[in-house]
């Protein structure tokens, strides 16, 4: 069995690449079940969160993720987000790989953003606003400029001088990049907004959005988080990431679906959907619609991205 480390799973997958691997998954499928979601308590210390996502190609690879959340793990010097996956031959159950489950989800991640971006941002979408300076915020930046044309970014984060640091630190050619501590005014220049957050409290208010922005939603994995208030949700065309999930894990949809704000016929699509072109993301038409991605993840996309750095490797 193979050990891929944290920089050889970053060195084997190229954003806009991962993006086409994700496009083929979800067009083709997987056997997926219902991830196992469980609260965990932590005397002393915020709930944690242990996440086990299995998913299958029949006769082909067997993939499990196993994650962990540990908000207050900076105390300690350690991430919140802690995993592995495990890659098993789909034939023989023989274990082929143990990945690096941070670095996968990251990537990942930041590409089904980008995927849903690619059908649901402005084609011409130069100016995107990052909510969030944590671990996720780089790889989005990156995925979603490998999908539009981004010139200028923002970043905001509760915490400034985080905003300061990745700003300062993050080189991309050809995109202005710089922290704002102004975040209405950051989102209501925007064309593209991406959150990675994990508040409690909405951060992004619907009012603010401008006409045609996307609002791209990665946090708030929990059905007691949001990144976006009840506005936002009204005001915009909705797609999650996949239905099953995105409906009853994250708050951004859960809580309003719940209170009846929405409906599930207000959530228009998925990835499945958009990729088999079941459902019409961002029409010629529609410059002026705002759209809204909830993602919660699946374990469809560390199974492509898995693939994908194997194949690479």
């Amino acid at each position: 069995m193979r050990l891929i480390n944290a920089d050889e799973v970053n060195s084997a997958l190229d954003d806009r690449a991962l993006v086409e691997e994700l496009r083929e998954m979800f067009r083709g499928g997987c056997d997926v079940p219902l991830r196992h979601h469980h609260n965990i308590l932590n005397p002393g210390a915020a709930d944690a969160t242990l996440l086990l996502m299995p998913a299958w190609q029949s006769g082909e690879q067997i993939g499990i993720k196993l994650v962990t959340v540990f908000p207050d793990n900076g105390r300690v010097g350690l991430a919140s987000i802690l995993g592995q996956y495990l890659l098993l031959d789909g034939k023989t159950g023989r274990p082929q790989a143990l990945i690096d489950g941070v670095q996968l989800t990251l990537r990942r991640t930041a590409c089904a953003s980008a995927l849903a971006a690619d059908f649901l941002a402005r084609p011409d979408a130069s100016n995107l606003v990052m909510v969030g300076a944590g671990a996720l915020a780089p790889h989005l930046i990156r995925a979603h400029a490998a999908v539009r044309p981004i010139r200028t970014v923002m970043i905001w984060n509760h915490n400034s001088e985080k905003a300061q640091a990745l700003a300062a630190e993050l080189k991309i050619d050809g995109v202005e990049i710089s922290a704002s501590t102004e975040l209405e005014a950051a989102v209501g220049a925007a064309d593209i907004v991406s959150c990675a957050t994990l508040s409690p409290d909405p951060l992004i208010m619907g009012a603010w959005l401008p006409a045609g922005c996307h609002l791209d939603l990665v946090g708030a994995f929990r059905p007691d988080m949001r990144e976006c208030d009840d506005t936002a949700v009204t005001r915009a065309r909705i797609y999650v990431d996949n239905r099953e999930g995105a409906m009853v894990e994250g708050g951004d949809i859960a809580i309003p679906l719940a209170s009846g704000v929405i409906t599930a016929d207000d959530v228009r699509g998925d990835l499945f959907d958009l990729t088999r072109g079941l459902v019409q993301g961002r029409g010629d038409n529609q410059n002026g619609d705002i759209t809204l991605f909830k993602s919660v993840g699946t374990a469809l996309e560390d199974l492509a991205a898995a693939q994908l750095v194997m194949r690479n490797l």
